[in-house]
C-alpha cells in the first residue's frame, strides 16, 4: 500500500532520493533548488540509518563529493541551481567520460523569467552537450517516479542521470504517492580490476572511453525514448510538441475547458536525448506544430530543419510565444485560440501603472550590518574625492547595495566575479579598485584571488560581508567561518593590510577614517565587515551552530 503525500516537486526529488537507497546528499543552495537537500537532510535525520548530507564550498566540489560516493558503490544526488551546474561542468562532463558506480542523480532546478537568477539559460543543453541523459518531469509525481527510475538507469548505463526540474515544478505542491518502505544504502561495490583504470582520464584512456560514450549514444537514446510518447489519430494535421511544464501547463488547458486532447497530434517528451526518427515521424504528420517548453526553443530548434516548408512551427522562435519568460496556462490557452497573450504589460501601461503604486524592490533587512558597511564604504570614497565610485558587486544579500538608498555597487556577475573584477580593474589603473564579496561566496569561488592580490602592489580592497551564514538563500551554515583573515595572511598579506571592522552604526564615523586611510596606501588590502545576520538571530541559528560544534 503506497503512501499519500502532499509535496514540493523539490521534497518529492528528496523523498524519492532516500526511498531508492540514497547514501549522501550533496549540493549548494540555490534558488529553486535549495529545498531539495533540506529536505533531504530532514528525511536522513528521522531515518537514522547512516546517510550522510553535506553541504559543500561550491558545486565542482558538491559534484565531485557525489563522484567519490559514487565511485565507493553507493547511490548518491549532487543539487544544485541551473548556474550552479557551469561550476560543476568540468566534472559533470568528464564523469560522462568515466562512468560511475553507484546511481549518481544530478538533481537541476532552471529559472525561466529569472526570479532568483542571473540568466534563463536550459540545463538540457549542458546535458547535450556532455552525452548524458536527461529526465524532465511535469508534476511532483512524476519527479518521485523519475528519480527512483533515475538510479536504476544510472547504474545500468554507468552514466550521471540528470533531473531537470523549473521554478514552478520545484516549488509546487501536489498529492504524491510514496513507497511503503525506504531501501537502506547499499554499496555494490568499486569498480573491478577490468574497468579500474577507466576513471584515469589520461589521454590515452580518455580517447578510448570518449569513443565508448559515443558509441552508447544508442543505448542512451532507447532508454529515454520509454518516457516519450507520440499519440497520432491521422485525422488531425495540427501537432502540438510539449515537454515538462509546458505539458503540464497544455493539459490543465485541455481538462479547465473540456477539450478533447485527440484534437491534435502529440508528442510528449519526458527524456533526453530525443530520437530523431520519432521527431521526423511527428512532423511529417502535421501541416502545423505549437511547442511548448521551458525555457529554450530547444526542442523547436530541432524540428525546424525537418519541416521543409511543409510543416509550419509555432512557438518562441517565430514570436507566437515570447522568446524569453516563463510559460503559463494563459499563453498556452492564447497560442491554441489565436488569441493575444495575457499577462503581457508593455512599457507605457507598466508605467502608468508605476506611478499609481509606486515600486516596492526588495531591501536589506532592517537593521542588516551591510547597510552600515556600505554606508562606510561610499562616504570614505567620497571623503577622499572619488565621487563616482566603481564598486563591484558579487551574489547575496549584500546584491542589494544596487538599491538606494545605498546606491553602493555597480556589478554583479556571477558568483566570486566581484575579487577578480576589482583586481582586473586594478589592473588597468583604477585607484582604488573596490570589490565586495559575502563569506559564503568568497568560500564558494573568492578565495583563488587572494593569491594573485598578496603579491601586487595595486590599491586592491578586498572586502568581505562576514555575517557566518549562508544568508540569501535560507541561513544555511557555512562550510567554514572565521577563516578569511588567516587564508589572506598565510596567501602573503602583511598583518598591516588585513582589518576587521565591526558594521554598527555607532562604529560608522570611525570606520569610515580608518577606510579613508585604507583606500589611500598603494598596497592590497583584505577589509573583513564582521557582524551576524539579523534573521538568523532571530530564528537563534548561531546557537544552534554553537551547540551542534561542541
Amino acid at each position: 500500500m503506497k503512501k499519500s503525500k502532499l509535496l514540493m516537486g523539490d521534497e518529492a526529488l528528496a523523498f524519492a532520493a532516500c526511498d531508492a537507497g540514497l547514501k549522501a546528499f550533496y549540493g549548494y543552495p540555490g534558488t529553486p533548488s535549495t529545498e531539495i537537500f533540506e529536505s533531504g537532510e530532514k528525511y536522513i535525520e528521522q531515518l537514522n540509518d547512516g546517510r550522510v548530507a553535506e553541504w559543500a564550498a561550491n558545486e565542482k566540489v558538491a559534484y565531485e563529493f557525489a563522484l567519490g560516493t559514487s565511485y565507493a558503490g553507493y547511490r548518491t544526488v549532487v543539487t544544485m541551481k541551473h548556474v550552479g551546474l557551469n561550476v560543476a561542468l568540468d566534472a559533470f562532463v568528464n564523469s560522462a567520460i568515466t562512468g560511475v558506480q553507484g546511481g549518481l542523480v544530478v538533481a537541476v532546478a532552471d529559472d525561466p523569467s529569472m526570479h532568483s537568477s542571473q540568466n534563463e539559460q536550459d540545463t538540457r543543453i549542458l546535458a547535450d552537450f556532455a552525452h548524458i541523459p536527461l529526465l524532465e518531469p511535469s508534476t511532483p509525481q512524476e519527479v518521485y517516479d523519475f528519480t527512483l527510475q533515475a538510479f536504476d538507469l544510472s547504474e545500468k548505463l554507468k552514466l550521471p542521470v540528470v533531473i531537470r526540474l523549473v521554478t514552478r515544478l520545484a516549488h509546487s505542491r501536489g498529492e504524491v504517492y510514496t513507497q511503503e518502505k525506504s531501501l537502506s544504502p547499499t554499496s555494490i561495490g568499486i569498480p573491478g580490476e577490468e574497468e579500474k583504470n577507466n576513471w584515469v582520464l589520461i589521454p590515452s584512456i580518455a580517447r578510448g572511453r570518449y569513443r565508448e560514450l559515443r558509441e552508447k549514444l544508442p543505448a542512451i537514446i532507447e532508454t529515454a525514448s520509454h518516457y516519450n510518447t507520440k499519440i497520432i489519430d491521422g485525422k488531425s494535421k495540427t501537432g502540438v510538441l510539449m515537454a515538462g511544464m509546458g505539458r503540464a501547463y497544455f493539459e490543465q488547458y485541455v481538462s479547465d475547458n473540456k477539450i478533447d486532447p485527440k484534437k491534435y497530434n502529440l508528442l510528449s517528451i519526458g527524456a533526453y536525448p530525443v530520437d530523431i526518427k520519432l521527431l521526423k515521424k511527428f512532423v511529417a504528420s502535421c501541416d502545423v506544430i505549437y511547442v511548448f517548453e521551458e525555457d529554450y526553443p530547444y526542442l523547436e530548434d530541432m524540428i525546424i530543419p525537418y519541416c521543409d516548408g511543409k510543416c509550419t512551427v509555432h512557438g518562441r522562435r517565430d514570436g507566437t510565444l515570447n522568446i524569453d519568460g516563463e510559460l503559463n496556462v494563459a499563453a498556452v490557452r492564447a497560442v491554441l485560440e489565436n488569441k493575444k497573450i495575457e499577462g503581457k504589460v508593455d512599457d507605457d501601461l507598466f508605467a502608468k501603472i508605476s506611478d499609481l503604486i509606486g515600486i516596492r524592490p526588495p531591501k536589506l533587512c532592517e537593521g542588516c550590518g551591510h547597510s552600515d558597511a556600505y554606508e562606510a564604504i561610499t562616504t570614505a570614497l567620497k571623503n577622499i574625492g572619488v565621487e563616482d565610485a566603481r564598486i563591484f558587486g558579487d551574489i547575496g544579500c549584500y546584491t542589494l547595495g544596487v538599491q538606494p538608498p545605498h546606491n553602493a555597487i555597480n556589478t554583479c556577475v556571477e558568483m566570486g566575479a566581484s575579487l577578480p573584477m576589482a583586481f582586473g580593474a586594478a589592473m588597468a589603473g583604477m585607484s582604488p579598485s573596490v570589490g565586495v564579496i559575502g563569506d559564503s561566496t568568497f568560500l564558494h569561488s573568492g578565495m583563488p584571488t587572494l593569491l594573485s592580490a598578496a603579491k601586487s602592489n595595486l590599491n586592491l580592497n578586498l572586502i568581505i560581508m562576514d555575517n557566518a551564514i549562508v544568508g540569501m538563500t535560507g541561513q544555511q551554515i557555512p562550510v567554514a567561518a572565521d577563516i578569511a583573515p588567516t587564508l589572506a595572511k598565510a596567501a602573503g598579506f602583511a598583518e598591516d593590510q588585513v582589518h576587521v571592522f565591526i558594521p554598527l552604526p555607532k562604529k560608522t564615523k570611525d570606520n569610515i577614517e580608518k577606510l579613508e586611510k585604507i583606500f589611500k596606501e598603494n598596497k592590497p588590502s583584505l577589509i573583513v565587515f564582521k557582524r551576524k545576520c539579523i534573521q538568523a538571530m532571530r530564528r537563534k541559528l548561531y546557537t544552534k551552530m554553537e551547540k551542534a560544534a561542541v
